[in-house]
Parts: structure tokens; C-alpha cells; sequence
């Protein structure tokens, strides 16, 4: 397939909130209690919401830089490309880099909107969801249609309310809602119980997928407090595992059949043997474990109901049939530090060569699969010749990707261990 003439949808891509994001959208009583950025004396940026701060993290933020200013210390916005945080430049940069659509995580409210769910005026954080959502949907995805596939966060605390909110963001459009890994490490009830069934439903009634983002929980794969950075980052798609295990075991999709859920950034490479696991332990530990699954296999489960999800994985290429290849979407994760932005399109089609992709596995992968699981036609809003990789790189020629110095030398002598950072953990 000729690289120019391929389409590109990445199913995990992440944004730095603006400044400007919750002006005009929270009711007037908490106009003064909205989550506003604040400059600290060291030059940081930083979100300050309900007492808590949260800075903006260097490596969620690198598209660009050198490799050599990859790092966990804080950072402003005049150390990120404006594609990071303007909408306007997002979508040039996605142009240039040749991918026609995106949907994109939360940054500091973390994955799962944890920050608003732990104010103690539940008021004040739903309305902070609402309008973080309303932004996120009207003005994020909404300026340009057919280029991002919407996401909401959900309210965390409440079921009931959460259901509620989905079916207000249906209504706007939204299919896409985001959720933690494993609700116990945030203090809720385990996807074992009947809580979150309001919100389960709700899902199912108007057709949305739950995203599960590597992370989510808060809790980073930490060996030890003085173990390299590199541990952590090595080990951080085992949280993805856990999550997955816990699923397909639980009552969830056994009560909600209808129901998707996207195991967002956890790679494809470990997919082949985690459902041979799976099945292995069902043969030999249903009799007495009681598991059933209504006399299929447990690894049947998750291909029906399960999406697999990665940026760049050539074991999960290599094995793509043993996973099943309309559970597969790629990611860019622009603009953090995983992804090879903007030549991301290469470097799929340069593993999918290696091993032998054909030509209807590739679009499958690239975008077929993230239409069809989240609802998603761009093509109603760009016309397919329009959102093809030559064709999109084309119209925004001349737009600068040169990789580029940002560092301002304010954290040069400061070096975050792996306990500190898993401290103040905000996935």
C-alpha cells in the first residue's frame, strides 16, 4: 500500500488543557473556584483546583524536543509546542504528521478525572466534569469535525450522576468515556460489585466505550523508590494486564453483553499469551473456581468485547492473528514521550512490510477498527481524498516539525527519583 494514499486514526493522543478552558463554563457561584493555571517563582506552570496543585509533567508534553529534554520536572507552556494546548496547531500538527483524526486523554485532571472526584464539595466537582466536558467536546473536538473523536470524563464518585452525564454528552455527540484501570486504588468499589452497573447501562443505552488508559489508577509499576526511571516506564503496561484480567473475569460483561471496553496505550505483544492464560485457567480451574462463561472461552470474551491498542509494537504485528485483527487499533500518543511523531505513519508501515501486513489488515488497524468501535465517520465531514496521509501533509506545507530546543535550564541541576514521582503520580 502506498504510504500517501493510507488513512490514520489514532485512538490515544493527549491534550494539555489551555488557560483558557474554563472560562464562560462553570455556573456563576463557582466562577472563583474553577481550576485556573498559576505561574509559580520557578517559572512552572501549574493547574491549582479544590487546594490541590498539579503541574504539567515534562514527558507529557515532548513532541518536538530533543530526547535529551525528556524529563518528569514540571514545565510551562512557552517549553511545549503550541500544538500540545491549541487546538488550531493540534490539527496542523496532525496534518503534518499525516493522521486524519484523533481522540485525546486528559492531562491534569488525570486519566480519570480523579482530581474533581476527590474535592469534597461534589457540587463544585460536578460542575468542574460538566464544564470540562463541554469544552472538551464543543470546542476541542467540535472546531474542527471529523478531525477528533470526542471523550468525556466521567463522574467518578457517583454512578447515578455519571450515568446522567453520559447521557448528556450522547446528546452532544460524545461515544467516548474515559475511567480508571482499577477503581479500589482510588477507594471505590471493585468492577466485581453491582455499583457501577448505572453507569454500565447508560453506556450500553446510547452506544459508548469505556477507555481504560494504562495509568489510570494513580498507581505506577514501582519496584522500588531507588529503582531507575526505566523500571517504571519498562513495567507501566502491566497495570493494562491487571485491568484486563479483572474484567473478564468479573460479572461485567456477563450483565452487560453489549458492552466495549478499550485498553488504551497497553501494546498488543502480550495479548497472545494473556488469552492463551487465560484459557488455560479456565480448563483447569472452573470446576472448582466456578467460573462460566456460558460455554465459551474465556479468550472468546475479550475478543468480543475487548479493543487492543498500540503505538508501536512489532511482536503484536507479528502475532496480530493470535489477537484477532479487528480487536487492533493504532495510536500516535502525541505528544508524549512514546510517540514518534511526525513520521509515526513510517514507522507502522515500515514494521507492517517486515511482517507482512496486507493491505486490508492495515486498514483495519489504522482506522477501520476505531470507526467502527467508536461510531466515528470523519468521512462525512472530510471527504476521503481529502484525509489521506499525502494528501493532508499537502495542505499544510510549509508547517514546521523541525525538532527543536525548548528548555528554559530551570530544573538543569534537578533530577525526580521514581518515589518521588510515584508520589505525586496524576495519571
Amino acid at each position: 500500500m502506498d504510504l500517501n494514499e493510507m488513512v490514520f486514526v489514532s485512538v490515544d493522543d493527549h491534550v494539555v488543557e489551555p488557560r483558557h478552558m474554563f472560562e464562560g463554563r462553570m455556573p456563576a457561584k463557582y466562577v472563583d473556584q474553577a481550576p485556573r493555571v498559576v505561574r509559580t517563582d520557578e517559572g512552572d506552570d501549574v493547574w491549582v483546583f479544590d487546594g490541590t496543585t498539579i503541574p504539567n509533567i515534562g514527558l507529557n508534553a515532548v513532541a518536538g524536543r530533543p530526547r535529551d529534554e525528556y524529563g518528569v520536572n514540571p514545565t510551562s507552556f512557552e517549553e511545549m509546542r503550541p500544538g500540545c494546548y491549541d487546538i488550531h496547531e493540534r490539527v496542523k500538527d496532525m496534518s503534518a504528521g499525516g493522521v486524519l483524526a484523533s481522540m485525546c486523554f486528559p492531562s491534569f485532571p488525570a486519566f480519570s478525572g480523579r482530581l474533581f472526584a476527590a474535592s469534597v464539595d461534589k457540587d463544585l466537582a460536578l460542575a468542574a466534569v460538566r464544564a470540562y466536558n463541554d469544552w472538551h467536546i464543543d470546542e476541542w473536538a467540535g472546531t474542527y469535525p471529523g478531525r477528533m473523536i470526542p471523550m468525556a470524563l466521567p463522574v467518578l464518585w457517583d454512578p447515578e450522576r455519571c450515568a446522567e452525564e453520559i447521557r448528556r454528552v450522547a446528546a452532544k455527540g460524545c461515544r467516548s468515556l474515559t475511567f480508571t484501570e482499577n477503581p479500589v486504588e482510588l477507594g471505590y468499589p471493585s468492577f466485581h460489585q453491582e455499583h457501577w452497573d448505572p453507569m454500565f447501562a447508560a453506556m450500553v443505552d446510547v452506544g459508548m466505550i469505556l477507555n481504560i488508559h494504562l495509568g489510570s489508577s494513580g498507581k505506577l509499576a514501582v519496584t522500588a523508590v531507588d529503582a531507575p526511571m526505566d523500571v517504571m516506564i519498562t513495567l507501566q503496561p502491566m497495570n493494562i494486564c491487571m485491568a484486563a484480567a479483572d474484567l473478564v473475569w468479573s460479572r461485567v460483561f456477563k450483565a452487560f453483553p453489549e458492552l466495549r471496553v478499550a485498553l488504551s496505550e497497553g501494546g498488543t505483544g502480550w495479548i497472545p499469551y494473556f488469552l492463551d492464560r487465560l484459557d488455560r485457567t479456565y480448563d483447569m480451574h472452573h470446576a472448582w473456581t466456578g467460573a462460566d462463561f456460558g460455554g465459551r472461552m474465556p479468550s472468546e470474551v475479550f475478543r468480543e468485547h475487548i479493543l487492543t491498542c498500540f503505538i508501536a509494537d512489532p511482536v503484536g504485528l507479528a502475532l496480530r492473528e493470535e489477537i484477532g485483527i479487528d480487536n487492533i487499533c493504532w495510536e500516535q500518543d502525541y505528544p508524549h514521550s512514546d510517540s514518534s511523531w511526525p513520521a509515526a505513519p513510517e514507522e507502522l508501515v515500515g514494521m507492517a512490510a517486515r511482517y507482512g501486513v496486507s493491505d486490508t489488515e492495515l486498514d483495519k488497524i489504522t482506522h477501520a477498527n476505531a470507526m467502527r468501535w467508536y461510531h466515528f465517520d470523519p468521512f462525512t465531514s472530510v471527504p476521503r481524498e481529502q484525509a489521506t496521509v499525502g494528501a493532508l501533509r499537502a495542505s499544510v506545507a510549509g508547517h514546521d516539525v523541525s525538532t527543536r530546543s525548548m528548555d528554559q535550564g530551570r530544573h538543569a541541576d534537578e533530577r525526580m527519583n521514581l518515589g518521588e514521582l510515584a508520589a505525586s503520580a496524576t495519571a
